[in-house]
């Protein structure tokens, strides 16, 4: 990867950092923001369910239909989408005004994100893609790191609105460097509705997105209630609460580097499968542990590292399985994840009622995320074997002796790809 390259993704993983904070940091100011508008929590709450809303949404519908632009003027007009509704934020009159700025947060956030990946697979060559889409997924890590506690302690300082203020004026910064330094790159290649259609349709798109939504959904039945995890199993005060949240977003960002090395090492599936697989394993021993502090609080960082580790893989298979339509479903796959994070919250608070405790989450949390590990094989299987009805008998005696993992091929409408490094051992 050359260096304007490399400038090219940090600059998107900084617009990651700005937009992912926007969505992070009102969970951790929801009083604040109750009192100022005299509101209860509760429906400060929603501010948070119209900002995932509008992401899922919004995200796959903008994105359908600026496919064809230059990816230049989508990144700095979701940038610009993104300033307009911070500042809104920080002058907001009313409770229902937040609510509509939140709705436009939420869509500009969503297609500048999506729009990211597909553009750093662009700007990278095959070998070095899982190392870029790790490196944007760093971005929103660090958004959980450093953008909710400097958003925290800004509360403190200048009030709520002061963040939103920052905000816009640091993407504001994005946005102009991206103009000045980002280089020109066509939209996606028109692509018959007929055929679009046919990706939307493939089984390797709809196993694959069934996957996001059982592994998201199983990591939120546990991190939705973690504060009350270990508050009720590991009897923890918040001062050393919030110094293991601080353990956990170091180790996520870890992950989340760690991998996109490991994408362009073994191949998006073989870390897919990993991961999942000890994902399960963990989970299934977490409650084993409840009495055992330092044993118990190893797994849920082992946990959240898994999580991050799995990011860049799940990125990667998509935009490899569909070249021609990466954006569209890109989009749908975060539609996916927020959809699988309101599941598990919902799941996860009708245990807690059901057992009366919080220790058995990660029992529930295990099944969601096992399913996931057989949606991820099915698509996995499917995906070869239309890797081998798109390539000619020579051809695929080439492929086997190739040692090139991440080699984009040009056969079919699904983007099928050589996989012969990457089959799940």
């Amino acid at each position: 990867m050359n260096r304007h390259a490399a400038l090219s993704v940090y600059l998107l993983t900084l617009g990651v950092f700005f937009t992912a904070t926007s969505e992070l940091v009102v969970s951790g100011i929801l009083p604040q923001i109750a009192e100022d508008l005299t509101v209860s929590v509760a429906s400060a709450g929603q501010l948070v369910t119209a900002f995932s809303l509008a992401f899922a949404i919004g995200t796959p519908i903008v994105t359908a239909l600026t496919s064809r632009l230059d990816r230049r003027l989508v990144l700095t007009g979701s940038l610009l989408l993104f300033i307009a509704g911070c500042l809104a934020s920080s002058f907001a009159p009313g409770y229902s005004f937040l609510l509509a700025c939140r709705v436009i947060l939420g869509v500009s956030a969503g297609v500048y994100l999506v729009t990211s990946f597909g553009t750093a697979a662009r700007l990278v060559p095959p070998e070095r893609l899982g190392r870029a889409i790790g490196t944007i997924i760093f971005g929103f890590s660090c958004s959980m790191i450093l953008g909710v506690p400097i958003g925290i302690t800004l509360t403190g300082w200048a009030g709520w609105r002061s963040i939103f203020l920052v905000l816009a004026l640091a993407a504001l910064g994005v946005a102009a460097a991206m103009l000045r330094l980002f280089p020109s790159s066509a939209g996606e290649t028109p692509v018959p509705f007929r055929q679009q259609l046919k990706v939307l349709g493939s089984l390797v798109i709809g196993t694959g997105l069934l996957f996001s939504l059982f592994r998201e959904s199983g990591g939120s039945i546990l991190l939705t209630y973690l504060t009350s995890y270990l508050q009720d199993i590991y009897r923890m005060n918040p001062s050393g609460i919030s110094l293991f949240m601080l353990v956990l977003g170091l180790f996520g960002a870890a992950g989340s580097r760690l991998g996109g090395y490991g994408v362009d090492r073994w191949g998006p599936m073989r870390i897919m499968v990993f991961g999942v697989a000890l994902n399960a394993a963990a989970l299934a021993l977490l409650p084993l542990f409840s009495g055992s502090r330092a044993a118990g609080l190893a797994l849920i960082v082992l946990l959240m590292l898994l999580m991050f580790m799995t990011g860049p893989a799940v990125q990667a298979y998509f935009i490899q399985q569909a070249p021609d339509s990466n954006g569209l479903v890109l989009s749908l796959n975060t539609s996916i994840i927020h959809l699988g994070l309101a599941t598990g919250a919902g799941t996860g608070g009708w245990m807690i009622n059901t057992a009366s405790t919080v220790r058995f989450n990660p029992w529930l949390a295990c099944l969601f995320v096992t399913a996931g590990l057989g949606a991820a094989l099915w698509s996995f299987t499917l995906a070869k074997r239309a890797a081998r009805r798109t390539s000619s008998p020579a051809s695929a005696s080439l492929q086997e002796k190739t040692d090139a993992p991440n080699q984009l091929t040009a056969g079919g409408g699904t983007g099928a790809r050589d996989l012969s490094r990457d089959t799940p051992a």
